[in-house]
């Protein structure tokens, strides 16, 4: 990586679910639970987090409707 002078270190990432060497699971960041509940019940679409500064900002979720070959007519 190349250095950039007068620039702080980059952030490191803050959301995880995985254990931090004590045994007992980290508990969860708010915003995996925000992008857990734009996951659910989708079935077609996407879900997008916007990250500045190594921080969730904003979700989005877009859901696309497929029509059947009844309802395209």
């Amino acid at each position: 990586m190349e250095s950039r002078p007068n620039q702080p270190p980059p952030h490191e990432p803050t959301i995880s679910s995985a254990s931090q060497g004590t045994g007992a699971p980290a508990p969860r960041h708010p915003a995996i639970d925000r992008i857990d509940d734009a996951l659910r019940g989708l079935r077609y679409g996407s879900v997008l987090a916007i990250v500045q500064d190594g921080v969730v900002v904003q979700i989005e979720r877009t859901e696309k409707t497929r029509l059947t070959p009844a309802d395209r007519r």
